[in-house]
């Protein structure tokens, strides 16, 4: 559970921040790095539900994932050392990338077909959705990587997750823009 009685503790004043289980790392470590970009991602879902009020069964996809994106964040800020900890660390599951699915699946049933590349944009909800898809795709990378790395582990169900999220935020961005039929369709050499 988690308590904040403080908001600054002065501790990152050195340029370190804490993982969960107390290891200090740089702040511009590639986990904190990854963990920093997935909370970005929540923001830009925070920005995009203030147009989608009306629209309550997505308003309530994007509330379930802000609520993942937390989970997301503290399964990279829990990192795999491979021995047993004191606690069950909060790692993303195979249900929640399936849950992922089902509702890009419920979205695109609706969508008109894609006749070009989408240009990021329509409505004021699609514009912020298409951000979350590209801050996403960011956060996404730099997991990839960080898994890359020597004596770094990162969930495979996360990487997955981070994924499939930035492909439901591109269903939801059409969707918004009334089912597709307003996308902001590219046009290959328009302005030559």
């Amino acid at each position: 559970m988690v308590k904040l009685n403080k908001i600054y503790t002065r501790t990152g004043d050195d340029g370190t921040t804490g993982l969960v289980a107390g290891e200090r790392r740089p702040k511009y470590d590639l986990r904190i790095e990854a963990y920093g970009t997935v909370d970005e991602a929540n923001a830009v879902v925070g920005m995009a539900r203030l147009h989608t009020t009306e629209l309550p069964d997505l308003d309530a996809m994007l509330m379930r994932i802000q609520n993942d994106c937390f989970d997301l964040g503290a399964d990279l800020a829990t990192p795999d050392t491979g021995e047993k900890p004191e606690y069950e660390p909060l790692r993303i599951v195979d249900a929640q990338v399936d849950r992922i699915e089902a509702d890009i699946d419920l979205l695109n049933d609706d969508l008109e077909p894609l006749r070009s590349f989408v240009l990021p944009g329509g409505t004021a909800a699609a514009a912020h959705l298409h951000l979350a898809r590209t801050v996403t795709r960011r956060a996404e990378r730099l997991m990839v990587e960080l898994a890359a790395q020597d004596n770094e582990a990162v969930n495979p169900a996360a990487i997955r997750y981070a994924n499939r999220l930035s492909d439901f935020f591109f269903v939801a961005a059409r969707w918004v823009n009334d089912h597709g039929r307003t996308d902001v369709l590219w046009v290959p050499g328009k302005n030559r």
